[in-house]
């Protein structure tokens, strides 16, 4: 392992904590709903709180890392995590439990905000970013197999995101080393660029390519928001059953993952944009309506296989539209806005429509954002490209799951910008 990869291992930490809790989202929503005696849609609604809170600490901090330092902002959102989770955990009163829920995910977002913001400035950020995500999926999964086996309860999942938080800590010592620390690099020895007070480009892409990813992300997390009651209620199967699956499902996204980062820019963006929505559509309606083990798991799995594929483009797109990753920041926030809406989202749907209808709504959402998205893909096509890295710090996630790094088509700027083209982007 190279010297630059040990020194970002701190970031690697912080990345899987961050991204921890809305892993574990449909484990913490079944658990509130069957622990405190609270309908699905307050379930949910809890959920969205903590991805809502996580959502507002990627908003406030994208551009503020650097100023704030990362060791002193990582362990300022480990303690929020640790105390507002820790609080959830200990509690059966309503009021407290979602207090410590909204605290605890403003820490989460604030680790990944600083996660984020490293990873990106990395040279090599696929190779971190994969790292990343090969961590909070493998503890993650490891979480699924375990937590069903040591009782019930809402207390268990909150007082494993605390532990991890915890866990964390020591890695913070080494943030600010030069492996590690936030930083924008020049190009080919020129000195950093300074800050930009250019007008931001391609508004109008960028607005379509916002909304959409909005609706796109908020469509994936309304289904993983109730994947578990799915999977119990519907579909009939154990916690322990479900929880395999989740795990299982998760290891198939790290396929994903590495099938991104193989094939980058190779079938250009529309394509995997488009053709994997609607793939990604078509997976929603089957775990939706899945009555037994065999469609569930098919449906879960084969879904959490494309789902990192197209987000990689997707915010290879966004990484495109502005050289100094502008526009980048602003889709991963509209992203983690739709996903805090998800959960409450997905359980309203449920609520109304049941699970087959609200799949079959959330496929049709699906494929009409597909229609937007491939056409700023096809519209931003094209453009000559020279090598330069590109930091992203923003903050993306459903189950939240996945978040990978990608080849990003940047384009060349005009005379008064610093060169920019392809780099690899973390999603956070």
């Amino acid at each position: 392992m190279s010297s630059r990869l040990r020194a970002a291992w701190p970031l690697v930490a912080v990345f899987a904590v961050g991204y921890l809790a809305a892993y574990l989202l449909p484990t913490v929503v079944g658990r509130l709903s069957a622990g405190l005696d609270l309908t699905p849609a307050q379930a949910g609604l809890v959920g969205s709180v903590l991805l809502l809170a996580s959502s507002a600490a990627g908003f406030a901090l994208a551009s503020r890392v650097e100023r704030f330092g990362p060791r002193r902002l990582a362990r300022t959102g480990l303690v929020l995590a640790f105390a507002g989770y820790g609080a959830a955990a200990l509690t059966s009163a309503v009021p407290v439990v979602v207090s410590g829920v909204a605290v605890g995910g403003f820490g989460s977002g604030t680790a990944t905000a600083v996660a984020a913001a490293g990873i990106a400035a990395q040279r090599d950020p696929h190779r971190v970013s994969a790292l990343g995500l090969l961590s909070v999926s493998a503890a993650a999964g490891a979480l699924y197999l375990t937590i069903p086996r040591l009782g019930g309860g809402h207390a268990l999942p909150f007082a494993a995101l605390a532990l991890a938080a915890l866990a964390a800590w020591p890695a913070t010592r080494r943030l600010d080393c030069a492996g590690a620390r936030v930083s924008v690099p020049g190009v080919q020895g020129l000195p950093d660029p300074p800050p930009s007070r250019n007008p931001l480009p391609h508004r109008r892409s960028g607005a379509v390519l916002a909304g959409a990813m909005l609706c796109w992300a908020m469509a994936q997390n309304a289904l993983w928001g109730v994947s578990g009651r799915i999977g119990t209620t519907q579909a009939g199967l154990s916690e322990v059953t479900v929880g395999a699956v989740f795990a299982v499902a998760l290891g198939a996204g790290l396929t994903g993952v590495i099938v991104a980062g193989a094939v980058g820019a190779r079938f250009g963006r529309a394509v995997p944009i488009g053709v994997g929505t609607a793939l990604i559509a078509c997976c929603i309606v089957v775990s939706s309506s899945a009555r037994g083990l065999a469609a569930f798991a098919v449906g879960e799995i084969l879904w959490n296989t494309f789902y990192p594929v197209v987000l990689s483009y997707l915010i290879g797109l966004a990484a495109s539209l502005d050289p100094r990753g502008r526009w980048a920041v602003l889709v991963g926030s509209a992203t983690s806005l739709g996903v805090a809406c998800g959960p409450m989202a997905g359980s309203l749907l449920s609520a109304h429509a049941g699970y087959p209808g609200m799949g079959l709504v959330l496929c049709g959402a699906l494929l009409v954002v597909a229609v937007p998205m491939t056409a700023v893909a096809v519209h931003t096509s094209g453009r000559r490209l020279v090598p330069v890295p590109l930091p992203v710090p923003a903050a993306i996630r459903r189950h939240t799951a996945a978040a990978p790094a990608v080849l990003a088509e940047i384009p060349v700027p005009v005379a008064d910008t610093a060169p920019a083209g392809t780099a690899k982007v973390l999603a956070s």
